[in-house]
């Protein structure tokens, strides 16, 4: 495999960003959910509108991990008021690592995790903490394995269906 660059996302990779956001959410949840339901989420959830919005919030910062030309995944991390619910100024939210499925295990995700890591620790954050889904036992795991922790459970609505999203930290020393 070539080497992964990261590179901060700007507004002209907004439908770089959509079609790496809809594929990934794709091939992880539609097994698990209906059609419709899916094609509603993902017209919502990745709408130009609301990524343009997301990308120019000075709080939340987007990176896209290139292989070559190829973009293979991405990192959205957010702080303070962009945090989607503790709001925490302390903390720095992982709102979205997505990775191909060509990619995962060949460490793109943990080089977009480091990023993360990178960012809270420049802003002197006391830790980090996401929202996980509970059946999505690949990336509870890595977080696991990457020294998070779980402090409470939320509900996440996909349509009609209500599933429960894990709450993890990660304290930074």
């Amino acid at each position: 495999m070539t080497s992964i660059v990261l590179r901060k996302a700007v507004s002209a990779d907004l439908q770089t960003l959509q079609q790496i956001g809809k594929e990934t959410f794709y091939e992880t949840f539609s097994k698990h959910n209906s059609e419709a339901e899916m094609q509603k989420y993902l017209a919502e959830s990745f709408a130009s509108e609301k990524i343009l919005k997301e990308l120019n919030t000075p709080e939340s910062q987007f990176f896209i991990a290139w292989e070559d030309e190829s973009p293979v995944g991405y990192l959205k991390v957010n702080s303070e008021k962009a945090q989607t619910e503790l709001q925490d100024g302390t903390a720095i939210e992982i709102e979205r690592i997505y990775v191909k499925s060509s990619h995962q295990g060949k460490k793109v995700g943990q080089l977009l995790f480091d990023k993360a890591l990178e960012i809270a620790r420049q802003q002197n954050k006391k830790y980090i903490w996401l929202g996980v889904w509970e059946e999505n036992k690949k990336a509870v795991n890595f977080y696991t394995k990457n020294g998070f922790t779980e402090f409470a459970k939320h509900i996440f609505r996909l349509g009609n269906d209500e599933q429960t999203d894990l709450m993890m930290k990660k304290v930074l020393e």
